[in-house]
């Protein structure tokens, strides 16, 4: 099964624009929806030069006026009507997903499928507030989206079962590995990701060892691609706070988010896209 032929990501951010950009490269026209006009510019930039990295890499075999003329990118939300799939790609607030989801449903199709990239919130809690929670679920990415591998499938409790059959089609289409994951709080890598990731701040905070030879433990001795710190890095320390802060309502007291982990975000240092958090990143922004 191919990827349906137009799809909608709401938020260009390095995030959506990595998925449009691996939907676009599959052959579907792409159409991104951003919150302003500023915003709606600097997302077609980042996707546009994306895209020419892709050619210039022989990563795929159409040209670049081609795949540019499938890219969309606007500020209204009717501009998505007519794709079979939209994802939401904002920020981690269940205020703004909840806002964007609605925005997108009002205007496609009964038939279309609505999906979030969230990373922790409860898919049935966003599917609460949609008319047709059976077109809705999961499909949590993973930064930089190009080089990941997996994507997980996150089922509410209304997903119809054939809309999951379809997701994995799509991701499959797409080079990538699907899981499928019952809704619970933090999914599967989301939870497993967070609680390794805080444990090594912890670590660092108490002055166990370097932020690099806390990951070398985790690169070396267990043949982790990238070690827990610089994925926060990757990931930004914001983005992992609001999934700890998230964690620790739902489950409990081993999720808290350490000090040194709130203090970072506080004073603005993110990781990559801001240069700097456990690591400096000032010449690869």
């Amino acid at each position: 099964m191919s990827v349906p032929k137009r799809v909608g990501v709401i938020g260009g951010g390095r995030m959506g624009a990595g998925i449009a950009h691996a939907f676009v490269l599959t052959g579907a026209e792409v159409v991104v929806v951003e919150r302003d006009a500023e915003a709606a510019a600097a997302a077609s930039a980042r996707l546009l030069e994306t895209v020419r990295r892709s050619v210039e890499r022989g990563a795929t075999p159409r040209g670049y006026d081609a795949l540019a003329a499938a890219i969309e990118t606007g500020t209204d939300a009717a501009a998505l009507a007519g794709c079979g799939l939209v994802i939401e790609a904002v920020p981690e607030e269940r205020e703004a997903k909840l806002a964007a989801l609605s925005r997108a449903e009002r205007v496609l199709s009964p038939d279309a499928a609505l999906a979030t990239n969230t990373s922790s919130i409860s898919i049935d809690d966003l599917a609460s507030a949609l008319a047709r929670p059976q077109r809705f679920l999961g499909l949590h990415f993973f930064n930089p989206v190009p080089a990941s591998q997996l994507v997980e499938v996150v089922t509410g409790a209304a997903t119809e079962p054939g809309l999951v059959d379809d997701a994995r089609s799509w991701i499959e289409a797409l080079g990538k590995t699907p899981i499928v994951v019952r809704d619970s709080p933090g999914f599967a890598s989301s939870r497993l990701g967070i609680a390794l990731g805080l444990e090594a701040i912890r670590m660092l905070e108490e002055g166990v060892a370097s932020a690099a030879d806390i990951d070398a433990a985790m690169e070396l001795g267990y043949r982790h691609p990238m070690g827990p710190l610089r994925t926060t890095d990757l990931v930004g320390l914001d983005v992992r706070l609001g999934i700890a802060d998230e964690l620790h309502r739902k489950l409990g007291e081993r999720f808290a988010p350490p000090p040194l982990l709130r203090r970072l975000v506080a004073e603005g240092h993110l990781g990559r896209k801001s240069g700097r958090g456990f690591y400096e990143w000032s010449d690869q922004r």
